[in-house]
């Protein structure tokens, strides 16, 4: 069970970082130069309302995906995640779970690629970060809670996705995801997360059934991708998915070819979303 020094603690470190640390766009006035409890909330993937209740000491059972996901919000070095975790009653994950802690070089890499659409998963597909121009790009995934931050159970259970892809890019998408979410099963056998979206994913998605008792194999790694957006028409950008190696990490990094009528719609894109998530 969490003390009374798990929201007292948040409410510190919320304090302590920035927007611009944070990788979130500044503007209008502030009354004080850490993150909102909105900010927070937007970055963890989180109800404000739930942050507002563990600052207060009103909520005292946080999951330890809940503290994981606010220690990566945080940007928590390794030894205040352990500790974040310890006033939750809680121990770290250790390395048979999937791993979600974010390193501060990551972030550090995420903050220099401003204008690039750039997004983290875990080695379950579970989205982790993104920035703004994938925001832009994608759509928001800041309302999003639970199962609907995994890639997989998105697809599979058809919720939206800007994505265009042939019957056969489709097949080959599919077959991939699948593969993946089977060797993360395999390498995390303890994980009851990734073992609870498996199964549901089981129950309600007949075609993953059939990829997933097939033994399909493959790797989501790179490709190129039709988008289709609302406000700048189609864009043709490669994908590539780069592994952290030692942390099962997943950056995917969307671009352009340079000179091309794809690189300009991008780069207008990635002007309107910061300006659009500034007001």
């Amino acid at each position: 069970m969490a003390t009374a020094e798990f929201g007292r603690a948040v409410r510190r470190w919320r304090d302590k970082v920035s927007p611009e640390a944070a990788g979130l766009p500044t503007g209008g006035h502030r009354r004080a130069a850490g993150l909102r409890r909105e900010e927070l909330a937007q970055l963890a993937g989180i109800s404000v309302d739930y942050i507002t209740r563990l600052e207060q000491g009103r909520a005292s059972n946080p999951s330890a995906q809940i503290v994981e996901a606010m220690a990566r919000a945080l940007r928590l070095s390794t030894t205040e995640r352990g500790h974040l975790f310890e006033l939750a009653g809680l121990a770290p994950p250790g390395p048979e779970t999937v791993p979600a802690y974010i390193t501060p070089s990551v972030h550090r890499l995420l903050d220099r690629m401003t204008g690039t659409p750039v997004v983290v998963y875990d080695a379950s597909w579970t989205l982790l970060k993104y920035n703004p121009p994938y925001a832009a790009l994608m759509g928001d995934p800041s309302g999003w809670r639970g199962n609907e931050r995994n890639g997989v159970w998105r697809h599979f259970l058809g919720l939206s996705s800007r994505a265009r892809r042939t019957p056969e890019d489709q097949a080959a998408f599919e077959t991939s995801v699948v593969s993946d979410l089977r060797a993360a099963a395999a390498r995390y056998p303890a994980d009851q997360r990734l073992r609870r979206l498996v199964g549901k994913l089981r129950a309600h998605s007949d075609r993953f059934v059939e990829l997933w008792d097939s033994g399909a194999i493959g790797r989501h790694e790179s490709a190129r991708k039709t988008i289709d957006h609302l406000q700048v028409g189609s864009l043709l950008l490669d994908c590539d998915v780069l592994t952290m190696t030692g942390s099962d990490l997943r950056i995917m990094i969307y671009t352009a070819e340079p000179g091309t009528e794809d690189a300009e719609r991008l780069a207008l894109l990635t002007v309107l979303g910061t300006q659009a998530m500034a007001e």
